[in-house]
């Protein structure tokens, strides 16, 4: 049997990343139960510090995920952590557009808050480098 497969980014402020990623990749966040969350605190099972608001919702601190309209693709957690990114990723995500649609797509995610790092290309294919609000590394191609 195959093994499911989920891609995992750490990010200092996990919730408004991801709604960043949502939006350029055309997913959306998961959905948190307020009332599941409160009903751990009340049991003890979590604590205030646990949780946060985000968007007017009670939200689990540690993190959210996105999920694609589309079946069978891997979800996407966005974990927090306290430590700044200070080198460079060693995974990365490549968004696949193909070369008609790659320079609107990354004027898109620029204009949206992506930084351009540098431009490549190996034989026919080429792609863009990109930086996510937090940087992150990610290719156009």
């Amino acid at each position: 049997m195959a093994t499911d497969l989920q891609v995992t980014i750490d990010s200092l402020d996990p919730h408004v990343l991801a709604d960043w990623w949502a939006e350029a990749l055309g997913w959306e966040v998961e959905p948190q139960d307020a009332d599941f969350i409160r009903r751990m605190v009340a049991e003890g099972h979590a604590s205030e510090d646990d949780t946060t608001t985000h968007r007017g919702a009670l939200v689990w601190r540690l993190g959210t995920a996105l999920r694609s309209p589309d079946p069978g693709r891997p979800r996407v957690l966005f974990q927090r952590t306290t430590e700044p990114k200070t080198v460079k990723n060693r995974v990365h995500l490549d968004l696949h557009v193909g070369a008609d649609r790659r320079e609107a797509e990354v004027a898109r995610l620029l204009a949206a808050g992506a930084r351009e790092l540098w431009r490549a290309g190996q034989g026919p294919l080429e792609w863009v480098t990109l930086a996510d609000p937090e940087g992150n590394e990610f290719c156009v191609a």
